[in-house]
């Protein structure tokens, strides 16, 4: 969740700005892991090898960027774009996607994935930002009036949390630090969404509720997406949600689960 900077951009210290422009308030942070072989979506394998499982990975990244520009785009949201990576920013991938998508790297700093959020968070607050929201790669047809309505819900609450299927989340957006509610959570489980709720409530934090969504973590979520990219690719070209190339990668995964199947 923002090409090429000189070295000292290494340090990320600071989103890039255009002085000519009023500096903005709100940033959207993507979180995403490097398409390494058995380093992702490690449980959709052995359905899936672990080549095919990075590939799947690597779109949904891809998606997730060009969906979060092109709602920023459309609804001209005054958001500046981060993406938060893992195991490093320095990582050729991340670098690519920098240049060619022109978002600012993060690294994911902690622990776990409460610790890896908190810090973020933490460090684009001190930067000024008063509204930021982070979300998944694993949402690559979530809507775009999702980001717009997120970013949006800010103004008139503490917190937006998008809630995942699973009992998850896919997004949750601040106003301020909240270390609370990344603590003591049960990451990976369907408990996850339910006790931030319970957090937020307890610190009487005024929260948006963001329609819930499906991300993909098993085989059931990726043959669900399957059938979704198919059914997406009957309407008009002008209305189809899925990327050419993530449609492309679903219908080949198909086409090769049927064949395991045999």
């Amino acid at each position: 969740m923002p090409g090429r900077q000189a070295e000292q951009r290494e340090t990320h210290s600071n989103p890039p700005h255009d002085s000519r422009l009023t500096p903005r308030e709100a940033a959207l942070v993507i979180f995403a892991k490097a398409p390494v072989p058995g380093q992702v979506k490690t449980r959709l394998s052995p359905a899936l090898t672990e080549d095919e499982a990075a590939t799947l990975h690597g779109s949904f990244v891809l998606d997730t960027l060009e969906r979060t520009k092109a709602a920023i785009g459309k609804f001209k949201l005054p958001v500046d774009r981060f993406l938060a990576c893992a195991p490093s920013s320095r990582h050729v991938f991340f670098r690519i996607m920098e240049a060619r998508h022109g978002v600012t790297l993060l690294d994911q700093q902690g622990e776990d994935l409460g610790a890896r959020m908190r810090q973020t968070f933490d460090s684009l607050f001190s930067q000024g930002y008063r509204r930021i929201c982070i979300v998944g790669s694993d949402v690559p047809s979530l809507p775009l009036t999702h980001y717009r309505d997120a970013v949006e819900s800010l103004t008139r609450h503490d917190v937006v949390i998008g809630p995942a299927s699973d009992g998850g989340y896919y997004l949750i957006g601040l106003t301020q630090p909240r270390p609370d509610l990344f603590t003591n959570i049960p990451w990976s489980t369907d408990r996850v969404l339910a006790l931030t709720q319970q957090k937020a409530a307890a610190a009487g934090l005024k929260t948006a509720l963001l329609p819930a969504w499906g991300d993909v973590d098993t085989l059931d979520d990726l043959q669900a997406l399957i059938e979704e990219s198919a059914a997406d690719k009957k309407r008009p070209k002008q209305e189809r949600v899925f990327s050419m190339r993530t449609a492309g990668t679903l219908e080949l995964l198909a086409k090769r689960l049927r064949a395991r199947q045999t």
